[in-house]
C-alpha cells in the first residue's frame, strides 16, 4: 500500500482542501496504521484477515489492534475498540475503528443515516465496462457460503428514486454503482459505489453481469496469475465524532499483480 491521506473539509468549503498528508506510522502484524486520536483509528487491513473474531479462531483485525493498543500504551484490562465497519476476509483497503463508546455509536448513526461514505475499487476480467447501475436480487447459500442471483437484472430505479419491485421470496434487493477507470489488456480497473449492503454484492452482482474480479475463483474468475481477490476499499469519508470535522482517508494500490497495472485514481 502507498501511504494514505486525511482531508479535512470545512462546513463553508465546497472542495476538500489538503492540509495534512500522513504517512504509515507503522506497521504491525501486516496491517497498515494510517491515523490515531483519542477517539478514531485508521488503518488498512490486508487481504485474506479477519475483520473480528469468528469460529476458526484465526487472527482478527479486532484483536490485534486491541492488543497494540494494550502494548502501545501499556494499559491494564481489556481495551475498548469498536468496530463500525466491516470488510469481508478476503477484502483489503482503509478501515475505521472506534476508540471510545462515544465515537462508536456517533459513527455508526452516520452508517445508518448513509453519510459514512465508501468508496471501493476493483480489478476485474473484462474489457468492455459500461458505467451504470446494477441492480439484482441476491439470496445467500450458506452450504456454499456465496451470494446466488436469484433474477436477472431488476426494473430501472424510477422518479422516486426506490428500485423497481420484483424477486423471489427470500431475495434481497442489491443495487450499486460501476464506473469504469482503465483498461489494460485483459482487465479492468473499476470503482463502486455501494447503494446496499448485502452478502458478497460486490462479487455475485460483478460476475453476473460477466465480469468477475480477478482472483475471485468462487465467482467465476479464470485468472489465476492472483495471488489475491482484487477488491479493496480505497476510500472512506466521514465526519469527526466529536470535533465534527469532514474527514477523508485513502488508501493506495497494492503493488502486485493486478494492481500494478493500473494509475492510482484521483
Amino acid at each position: 500500500m502507498t501511504p494514505g491521506i486525511i482531508f479535512v473539509m470545512s462546513e463553508s468549503l465546497k472542495n476538500c482542501d489538503k492540509i495534512r498528508s500522513f504517512p504509515i506510522t507503522e506497521r504491525y502484524r501486516n496491517i497498515d496504521i494510517i491515523y490515531e486520536d483519542n477517539h478514531l483509528l485508521v488503518v488498512c487491513k490486508p487481504a485474506n484477515m479477519l475483520s473480528q473474531r469468528d469460529r476458526t479462531g484465526d487472527h482478527d483485525l479486532q484483536s490485534l489492534l486491541k492488543q497494540w493498543l494494550k502494548d502501545r500504551y501499556r494499559k491494564p484490562g481489556e481495551v475498548f475498540l469498536g468496530l463500525v465497519q466491516r470488510l469481508d476476509r478476503p477484502t483489503r483497503g482503509v478501515m475505521v475503528l472506534a476508540r471510545t463508546s462515544k465515537a462508536a455509536s456517533r459513527l455508526s448513526e452516520q452508517i445508518r443515516k448513509r453519510t459514512f461514505k465508501k468508496e471501493y475499487l476493483a480489478v476485474v476480467v473484462g474489457k468492455n465496462i459500461k458505467n451504470r447501475e446494477l441492480i439484482h436480487h441476491l439470496e445467500k447459500d450458506a452450504s456454499r457460503n456465496m451470494a446466488v442471483v436469484t433474477s436477472g437484472q431488476a426494473e430501472p430505479v424510477g422518479s422516486s428514486g426506490k428500485p423497481g419491485p420484483g424477486g423471489p421470496r427470500g431475495s434481497r434487493l442489491a443495487v450499486l454503482d460501476v464506473t469504469h477507470l482503465e483498461t489494460q489488456g485483459e482487465h479492468s480497473l473499476v470503482k463502486i459505489d455501494l447503494k446496499t449492503g448485502r452478502f458478497h454484492q460486490i462479487r455475485a452482482q460483478l460476475a453476473a453481469e460477466g465480469t468477475p474480479i480477478a482472483g475471485d475463483n468462487k465467482y467465476g474468475s479464470k485468472v489465476s496469475q492472483t495471488r489475491h481477490l482484487a477488491l479493496m476499499c480505497h476510500k472512506i469519508a466521514f465526519e469527526h465524532p466529536t470535533r465534527r470535522e469532514s474527514m477523508q482517508f485513502t488508501a493506495g494500490l497494492p503493488e502486485e499483480f493486478p494492481w500494478d497495472k493500473f494509475r492510482r485514481p484521483r
